[in-house]
């Protein structure tokens, strides 16, 4: 059951499609590289395509009809899109979710100090990732200050041409006999992930031992935040500073086939998602795009999946929409279809022991279905049920979509999982999809041109779907 090569269903004016929404997509995750930035760009993206505000539509006392789209923002970081269809949404809905967070670092509370007269920041990692891979690259920091007045000073620092750009040390391989002996996994080790910002001390005129008492390096960046951005040390408390690689997204391979960028788990999904949702014109089941934070640490918080937010989103819009009742809304939840959409890993050759041939996904053969994924026994997992994933078939099927199976890694190597397990609990049908990738987690990811153009075409084929 080998599924073909999706390049070699290409006609010139195909290519020409699926390099345009390449180029959208690089530009996407080149500009969205935190959530909030994800979310911000979303909103941008959804009211150039016609998409309201709900809470302006509820304020107006509008009722919402079939054919109108909203949109809801929670706390910048988790956004929902509604399509109203022409069924009553007690009927089900067909939802699109993907997470907009991805591995990174984050500055501390107190991050701040000097050491050998370097001023570093300290950092605590978020997610899953390799900390030896984030030594010696260069980082951008991003983020946000909130100061005691109210006001919110945005950052973005490493980007443009003329940015400084920051970074981990890491030690030279002429005295790193004792270091290489180590486990890959304490090569670097958390704590050691501190970003060097500086290196030049503030002119006191006093002699040296003054100068260490009053930590001139530091007090040179403090000096330095206040006048260019208007930040106090003590501003850090309530700040969500993220490093991330700095640098723009690029075309990959020689024959740029491919990406290769920061964050695309599961901004990859979260962008065909997104694209596809935009152009869900007049749908027969109310067509959702869902795109939450929190996935890399468990889906917990006010902004993670597991919070009821998409819940009372969805009650507030059959509220608006003359339908609601507890008992509808938990009608139409179960009665939803959903595909949960996030990375697979894709066939390296370089570590083909990790995968089994077979059930494993390949760069360039289009959209992937994982039946479960979990760990080691399906734990953890949900197991899509054989009626929907039939159903799936015929729809990707009559869509002219390219589209393949696959599990992560051999049955004891490993595992992943997505926000499928959390939807799932109120009875909908869900199956883990999306895009595969190589470097998954690393700073700097790959994926394939064409499978980002059938994830899109697979999308909008699944919010045009009808169900028996």
């Amino acid at each position: 059951m080998e599924r073909k090569n999706a390049w070699n269903t290409y006609d010139e004016e195909e290519c020409g499609k699926l390099h345009d929404i390449a180029e959208q997509y690089r530009q996407f995750i080149s500009r969205g590289k935190t959530e909030r930035e994800c979310a911000g760009l979303t909103v941008e993206m959804a009211k150039a395509a016609g998409y309201r505000s709900l809470e302006e539509v509820r304020q107006s006392g509008e009722k919402l009809q079939p054919g109108d789209k909203v949109y809801a923002v929670h706390k910048k970081k988790l956004v929902i899109l509604y399509a109203i269809g022409t069924k009553p949404l007690e009927e089900g809905m067909n939802i699109l979710g993907a997470h907009i967070d991805s591995p990174r670092l984050d500055l501390k509370q107190n991050p701040l100090y000097e050491d050998g007269e370097m001023t570093l920041l300290d950092t605590h990692y978020y997610g899953g990732i390799k900390k030896y891979q984030w030594a010696a690259i260069p980082l951008a920091l991003h983020g946000v200050v909130a100061k005691k007045d109210g006001s919110l000073v945005t950052l973005s620092i490493g980007e443009k041409a003329d940015d400084p750009v920051l970074g981990i040390s890491d030690l030279l391989i002429h005295l790193s006999g004792e270091q290489l002996q180590k486990k890959a996994s304490v090569v670097v080790e958390g704590e050691n992930l501190n970003i060097i910002v500086g290196s030049r001390p503030v002119k006191t005129g006093e002699d040296e031992k003054e100068k260490k008492e009053k930590e001139v390096f530091r007090k040179a960046i403090l000096e330095l935040l206040e006048r260019d951005y208007g930040i106090e040390e003590e501003d850090f408390l309530s700040a969500e500073l993220e490093a991330v690689p700095a640098g723009a997204a690029r075309d990959f391979g020689l024959d740029k086939s491919m990406i290769m960028g920061y964050g695309q788990d599961d901004r990859i999904c979260a962008f065909t998602s997104l694209k596809a949702q935009l152009e869900a014109e007049h749908p027969v089941y109310t067509a959702v795009c869902l795109l939450t934070d929190k996935e890399e640490i468990g889906s917990m918080g006010a902004t993670g999946m597991q919070s009821r937010y998409f819940e009372n989103v969805t009650a507030e819009v059959m509220e608006l929409a003359g339908q609601y009742s507890e008992l509808a809304l938990r009608r139409c939840l179960q009665n939803s279809h959903m595909l949960s959409s996030d990375v697979s890993a894709a066939f390296d050759p370089n570590y083909a022991s990790a995968f089994e041939k077979k059930n494993i996904a390949y760069l360039g053969r289009g959209m992937v279905f994982n039946k479960y994924t979990g760990s080691r026994g399906k734990s953890g997992s949900n197991d899509a049920c054989a009626e929907y994933i039939g159903a799936l078939r015929r729809i990707m099927d009559e869509a002219g979509v390219c589209w393949q199976t696959a599990e992560l890694g051999k049955v004891d190597q490993g595992g992943g999982g997505t926000i499928a397990y959390i939807t799932a609990n109120y009875g909908m049908d869900v199956i883990d999809s999306g895009v595969a990738l190589l470097n998954m987690h690393s700073p700097w990811e790959v994926s394939s041109k064409a499978d980002i153009y059938e994830a899109y075409k697979g999308y909008k084929a699944f919010q045009k779907a009808e169900w028996e």
